[in-house]
């Protein structure tokens, strides 16, 4: 019933916003341009991606991360270049681990920007390296980093209060760390204003993560959340249109990404949560011709991202 009654206000708002050309500041939305589909489809299974290797997050707690009760990740440990100068530029180093057979410009330089920040030196044989990345693809260099510092709602809503028009992403659930250090990078590159993570049963910041995001994740805000529902109202209450990705819904390119926009990004293998289905505005779909009916999680999540910066954007 507050769903129907969520809908029939929200259908009257934007009528009247189109005779008054003021929705939000932007050109008003009307049922013209907006579907009403919602398909009754199980899951968005555009929106797959690999088999995480690795879903216990046990394997982690060998000195290199430290595993909370409510099993949230708090990294020690980061690797490869890109990510190692990210983090030594963001100043989260505290000591960095070099090949002691390591040379070049790329490594001269992470010791320059090292010995400037004051940031102790250790030269370690290979496995050393390869015990603290666990078995990772160090590139020849380790930092021991503070734990990453997730963002609550709230804070993450106070830092883009100023923003004309914010872009969030929802991610329900993504657990290939692959995936989600892929959708920082794509969001580090066009502009997206912040990630929100649940806190349970998905992944969080890790060191693939970041290997992955090849240092994005310094420059994006992620905030973390008990409760992707309430989230969600809370959103709502501050003018965000929520939008999700299923097979039956409108095209993407025929989106409209005017105002406040938050997109949820459904589970690799099971696609967005019946709830979360349930508090969209809209759902979008990215249509297929092929014969696997299928992408990856961030190869979806990357397409819809650069929508939004095309339209926005130009």
């Amino acid at each position: 019933m507050k769903e129907n009654q969520r809908r029939n206000h929200k259908s009257n708002e934007r009528n009247t916003n189109a005779q008054k050309g003021n929705d939000r500041g932007t050109k008003a939305r009307t049922p013209n341009n907006r579907t009403t589909s919602r398909g009754g489809v199980d899951r968005f299974t555009n929106v797959q991606g690999r088999k995480p290797r690795n879903t216990r997050t046990s394997d982690f707690s060998n000195g290199k991360m430290h595993i909370e009760q409510d099993s949230q990740e708090e990294v020690n440990f980061i690797f490869g270049k890109h990510a190692v100068k990210e983090s030594l530029e963001s100043g989260r180093v505290n000591k960095l681990f070099v090949d002691e057979k390591a040379h070049g410009e790329q490594v001269d330089e992470l010791k320059d920007l090292a010995t400037k920040l004051t940031v102790p030196i250790k030269w370690v044989s290979k496995d050393k390296l390869k015990e603290l990345s666990d078995g990772g693809v160090h590139q020849g260099v380790v930092a021991a980093i503070s734990p990453y510092a997730y963002k609550t709602l709230d804070e993450l809503l106070a830092e883009t209060a100023e923003v004309d028009e914010p872009f969030y992403l929802i991610l329900d659930s993504i657990e290939d760390p692959h995936n989600l250090g892929s959708i920082l990078r794509t969001s580090d590159a066009a502009g997206v204003n912040g990630i929100i993570l649940p806190k349970h049963r998905a992944v969080g910041i890790t060191p693939v993560v970041a290997k992955t995001s090849t240092g994005a994740v310094e420059h994006v805000s992620v905030a973390r959340v008990g409760n992707l529902t309430k989230t969600i109202q809370v959103l709502k209450e501050k003018g965000f249109w929520i939008f999700g990705t299923d097979m039956a819904g409108t095209d993407y390119r025929k989106w409209n990404t005017k105002g406040k926009v938050a997109l949820i990004i459904g589970n690799e293998g099971r696609g967005m949560s019946a709830g979360l289905k349930k508090e969209v505005d809209e759902l979008i779909t990215i249509p297929m011709v092929g014969h696997v009916q299928s992408l990856n999680a961030s190869v979806a999540t990357s397409l819809l991202i650069y929508e939004v910066f095309r339209n926005r954007k130009g």
